[in-house]
């Protein structure tokens, strides 16, 4: 079974295999089921890929970060200063966040992707204080709603005695690699697949 990569998007096989492949799709009757030997639409063809790129992109684990309950311990600080109680929500979180924001936080890029309204900070800032209280690691603790909980990551090892593990979200993870390559590996089958048949230029007559 030889294999020629000489133009691989026109055909893997030899002349010989694609004129004996041709024989076999004229004389097979498949129960009365014809089958023609069109090529893919492009537009499809373009399709396909923009939703495996656009899918390969929503998902990366560095974009798809949740916020944590280290960015917004600099707001819960500030909801304490004697400006913030006299004014209505919205310009006290907006005080707040340019409060911060001239400060220059290191959290700043998370906390401009991840903003909330004042009613959302007085419910986890009690979450944030006693969190606090207990020095816990801040950015390993993720804000799901009106909840602060311990982020659903394992990496890598803190007190290996003890079982403490850092909980942070990789910028990369070992689901996505497999994603990667099961992707590329269904690609590259259905590509060997199609160009081990004879090219779409031959279009089977159905003798029988």
């Amino acid at each position: 079974m030889a294999w020629i990569f000489s133009n691989p998007l026109h055909s893997l096989a030899t002349d010989d295999q694609n004129e004996s492949a041709k024989k076999l799709w004229e004389g097979e009757s498949l129960g009365g089921i014809t089958e023609d030997n069109n090529r893919l639409p492009q537009p499809v063809v373009g399709l396909l890929i923009l939703t495996i790129v656009t899918a390969f992109l929503i998902t990366f684990p560095l974009w798809g970060q949740r916020p944590t309950a280290a960015i917004y311990e600099e707001y819960v600080a500030l909801m304490k200063d004697p400006k913030v109680q006299g004014m209505k929500d919205k310009e006290a979180m907006q005080y707040i966040v340019d409060t911060v924001k001239a400060k220059g936080s290191k959290w700043a890029a998370l906390q401009e992707r991840h903003p909330l309204e004042m009613d959302d900070l007085r419910l986890i800032a009690p979450q944030i204080e006693e969190l606090q209280r207990k020095n816990a690691h801040m950015d390993e603790y993720t804000v799901v709603g009106d909840k602060v909980v311990i982020a659903n990551f394992e990496g890598n090892w803190r007190n290996k005695a003890t079982g403490d593990r850092e909980r942070k979200q990789p910028w990369w993870d070992t689901g996505y690699t497999i994603d990667v390559f099961y992707v590329l590996y269904f690609c590259i089958s259905v590509i060997v697949v199609v160009k081990r048949l004879p090219p779409y230029t031959y279009k089977p007559k159905h003798h029988h």
